[in-house]
């Protein structure tokens, strides 16, 4: 698909529709989860930690349908990648190479890559402060066009 992504409905109407564009009345609304939902079985412990410490504030707020979960699996591994990456980095930022000179730790671009996957995945949550300041307030979906003529005519 080329261009930009399509701004979700839910999205719009948190913008207040800045755009004045029409609002999609056909848009699927996914069920939202409970604060208490369980993280997948196979995930490591370090990355479960992590679930459980941002699925409840992420469910609170609203954020968190049946249809996020996979992405907040992939938040929680690319958290525990970047942690485990990082701290290597700590340890040893700089290595001697095949060729014996100096370089950079290979997990220093590690930590970067897992750190640019979470970025994008907590601005799709709404977990930074950019992403939250085009947040201004919640509107109910608006009722789909009536087909009636004299309610076409009125809305004029």
């Amino acid at each position: 698909m080329r261009g930009r992504k399509p701004v979700p409905t839910q999205l719009k109407l948190l913008r207040g529709n800045p755009g004045r564009r029409p609002i999609s009345t056909r848009e699927p609304t996914p069920a939202l989860v409970d604060e208490g939902q369980a993280p997948p079985a196979w995930l490591e412990a370090a990355a479960k930690k992590e679930w459980r410490r941002l699925a409840p504030l992420l469910a609170k707020n609203g954020l968190l349908s049946e249809l996020d979960l996979d992405a907040l699996t992939a938040y929680c591994v690319a958290f525990t990648d970047w942690r485990r990456a990082a701290a290597q980095a700590r340890r040893r930022a700089v290595v001697v190479g095949p060729n014996g000179f100096l370089m950079a730790s290979p997990y220093v671009a590690m930590a970067a890559r897992a750190l640019t996957v979470l970025r994008s995945l907590m601005s799709d949550f709404g977990m930074t402060p950019s992403a939250r300041a085009r947040v201004t307030k919640i509107q109910p979906l608006a009722p789909a066009p009536s087909a009636n003529p004299l309610e076409k005519f009125l809305r004029r």
